[in-house]
């Protein structure tokens, strides 16, 4: 009888190996959690390199984007007159005000566009044109005020 007891194991044999199992569990619970955080900081470090590429491409793209975008009306707080339509509506203007003569300027603030597109429109077609008046104003007549005749 005492063989048979000798060979199986006791109640503090199993213990040991309950715990050796629970140890080796451990020991292999520790060892993956290192993978996996060396894996994390190997793949925070490639983002974080591409996201510093992408950073300075965004900021390359910033700076240039200014020099590409066309000048939107809406933007510029001016109107644009299509061919022929900023010749109807400086005679429409001075034709709602025939007792007042204009400066180009003024013009230009009345129909909400540059001055120096009305200015270029009167020097080219203004001078021929039959129903506006060019009245020479200030000295040596470099300057003109437009009436509607």
């Amino acid at each position: 009888m005492m063989k048979k007891d000798a060979a199986s194991p006791d109640k503090y044999d199993l213990f040991i190996q309950k715990i050796d199992h629970f140890q080796s569990l451990v020991k292999e619970k520790k060892n993956l959690q290192e993978k996996i955080m060396l894996l994390q900081r190997e793949f925070q470090e490639k983002i974080k390199l591409l996201e510093d590429e992408l950073s300075a491409i965004l900021k390359k793209l910033e700076l240039n984007l200014p020099k590409l975008e066309v000048t939107d009306p809406a933007q510029t707080g001016f109107s644009r007159f299509g061919r022929g339509q900023l010749g109807k509506s400086v005679k429409d203007l001075l034709r709602s005000n025939p007792e007042r003569a204009f400066k180009p300027k003024e013009i230009a603030d009345a129909l909400n566009t540059k001055s120096t597109t009305v200015s270029l429109w009167l020097n080219k077609y203004g001078m021929t044109d039959e129903e506006i008046e060019r009245i020479p104003s200030g000295s040596g007549s470099k300057r003109f005020v437009y009436k509607i005749r």
